[in-house]
């Protein structure tokens, strides 16, 4: 049986946040940075740069049906990242600690992991006893 569709995009977002936030490690530590820390370090252009990829997150997030305060949320998370990371050198640190990505890709996970959860909750049945008293039409 083939995953959901959701499930695919939430896979996708993951990839993409992993890349972006903590695809290296600083060695001898829990440190973790990405890309986006990476093309931050130009100045000016390696943050707008960066916003494409998050921006596509959203773009998952939308096909997924993700209701908008939810995308607000994220796009919120994308506002922060991208403002704080134009301050020289205290915007790269942020950009290692924040992780926008993947705190909207954590945001995906959940409402599609919810949203799975409550589809496949059994329907209750009926009242047999409505049957009973509820005439048949003619």
């Amino acid at each position: 049986m083939a995953a959901h569709p959701h499930l695919d995009r939430v896979a996708r977002a993951e990839s993409i946040a992993k890349r972006m936030d903590s695809a290296l490690r600083v060695p001898f530590t829990r440190i973790t940075f990405g890309l986006d820390s990476i093309i931050g370090l130009v100045p000016g252009v390696g943050d707008a740069l960066a916003v494409a990829p998050s921006l596509y997150i959203v773009k998952l997030a939308r096909d997924c049906d993700v209701p908008g305060h939810l995308q607000g949320r994220m796009l919120v998370n994308i506002g922060a990242d991208w403002l704080i990371g134009l301050v020289p050198l205290i915007g790269d640190l942020f950009d290692v600690g924040f992780k926008a990505n993947l705190r909207n890709a954590a945001l995906l996970r959940a409402h599609v992991e919810n949203a799975l959860s409550t589809d496949a909750q059994p329907r209750p049945a009926s009242d047999p006893s409505l049957a009973a008293r509820t005439p048949l039409p003619a």
